[in-house]
């Protein structure tokens, strides 16, 4: 059966979710605070980058299924999809899914369905929505049914995910689980997991901090092999040969809305029981100085004064546009307060949103020592030697993500250094 969806927050869940539900029949009103988001969309044009999402929002806008404005309106599902980030002390920001909670009050009818999609601390659909929603003066879970399906997708292949990924529902009861199921089951072909509230805010928190755990772990590997004379690319690559291990990689650091904040979310509940997730978490967020550290180090063994460096990539992960909580700007920072000169640049990131900032590489890469990759864009992977070097000052190139060749590179006269690859320098 086909509904009305009220779907608050438009980015880079919200607005591939609702576009899912409106290509599938449903009669979708979409809601963000951002006015020009929002003419944008009514526009067919995107203010978020991902693939597949420009066709899929005008087959939406065209069958007449999508609108987008900065009001809520009455409908049969209401859908929370907005930014759940921690404050400057690590704890968590819920402002925004109590503001949107409160915004969807006065439309909400007796039967409707409420979710909410942002990734939360366990026990806020609990403690921080039905307190707001009882407001309405129904009854939670008789004549008000509230849930939590937390996404799960990865950018760059949302949309793929959204269908084929299993899915966690979890409901303030079982009718609440069971109209949510019956939902997304317009198009998701995953299994379809029930619960209660509580836990499937758990799971979510669970699955992202079980990756920056393992990611921490990479990176302890990279700066111990870089101390020992070991890659430490090679040495995770052979270990995960076996059949019970499975070792992320390393990298300059850990970014994006989930996995670079949702540790946290843990720690606050439980200070003196999340030890683990507490010193995974801080060995992830110091890469980004340990990957300065190197920068300086390479600029020293060079014997390079007042050098400049090319930073490529400024997203948190390879072909997107997203930046939140990118380890690229904490590098940026990190030169800043060292007082190294550098460029910045990224194909997929159009505006501005950073020191130095460039949208043409050459201009990026002229006169500049030391090219440092960040993010392993397909652009950054398919770069050459020969198509640089004569744009730079010195040849000296350090690849954070193992996405170039370094043996090529070597063999045009470049100095190359991997990062946790102490035998590549």
């Amino acid at each position: 059966m086909k509904k009305s969806l009220c779907v608050v927050g438009l980015g880079y869940i919200g607005l591939p979710t609702s576009v899912m539900f409106a290509i599938h029949g449903h009669k979708v009103h979409g809601v963000d605070v951002n006015q020009r988001a929002v003419e944008m969309i009514n526009a067919k044009q995107l203010h978020i980058e991902e693939n597949g999402l420009q066709e899929r929002l005008e087959e939406a806008v065209d069958a007449g299924n999508f609108k987008a404005s900065m009001e809520p309106t009455e409908a049969d599902v209401f859908v929370i999809a907005v930014p759940s980030p921690i404050k400057e002390d690590k704890t968590a920001n819920l402002d925004y899914v109590r503001k949107a909670t409160e915004a969807i009050v006065p439309f909400v009818k007796e039967g409707n369905l409420v979710i909410l999609e942002s990734t939360v601390p366990p026990r806020t659909v609990e403690d921080v929505m039905l307190p707001v929603l009882e407001k309405t003066g129904l009854e939670i879970g008789k004549q008000l049914f509230v849930s939590h399906s937390p996404e799960r997708v990865i950018p760059g292949k949302v949309f793929q995910e959204l269908v084929d990924n299993d899915r966690i529902v979890g409901g303030i009861n079982e009718e609440s689980s069971q109209m949510t199921k019956e939902l997304y089951e317009s198009f998701v072909k995953g299994n379809i997991h029930l619960t209660d509230a509580t836990t499937a805010e758990m799971a979510k928190v669970i699955e992202n901090t079980y990756r920056d755990v393992n990611i921490a772990f990479a990176n302890e590997l990279a700066m111990i092999s870089d101390r020992i004379g070991v890659n430490s690319w090679e040495a995770i690559k052979l270990a995960n040969y076996h059949p019970r291990v499975n070792i992320h990689t390393p990298g300059p650091g850990v970014g994006g809305h989930c996995i670079a904040v949702d540790p946290w979310f843990l720690a606050e509940l439980q200070p003196d029981l999340s030890q683990i997730i507490q010193l995974s978490r801080n060995t992830n967020d110091n890469m980004p100085v340990y990957t300065a550290d190197q920068v300086e180090k390479l600029m020293k063994d060079q014997f390079i004064q007042d050098p400049k460096v090319a930073l490529f990539g400024l997203s948190f992960k390879a072909n997107i546009d997203d930046h939140r909580e990118s380890p690229s700007l904490k590098v940026i920072l990190e030169l800043v307060e060292r007082g190294i000169s550098f460029t910045t640049y990224d194909p997929h990131i159009k505006e501005n949103i950073a020191s130095n900032q460039t949208q043409d590489m050459e201009e990026a890469l002229d006169g500049a020592d030391i090219l440092v990759v960040l993010t392993d864009h397909d652009e950054f992977k398919a770069l050459t030697p020969a198509s640089i070097k004569e744009k730079m000052s010195n040849r000296v190139v350090l690849d954070t993500k193992n996405c170039l060749n370094l043996d090529h590179w070597k063999e045009a006269g470049f100095v190359t250094k991997r990062l946790g690859d102490s035998k590549n320098v």
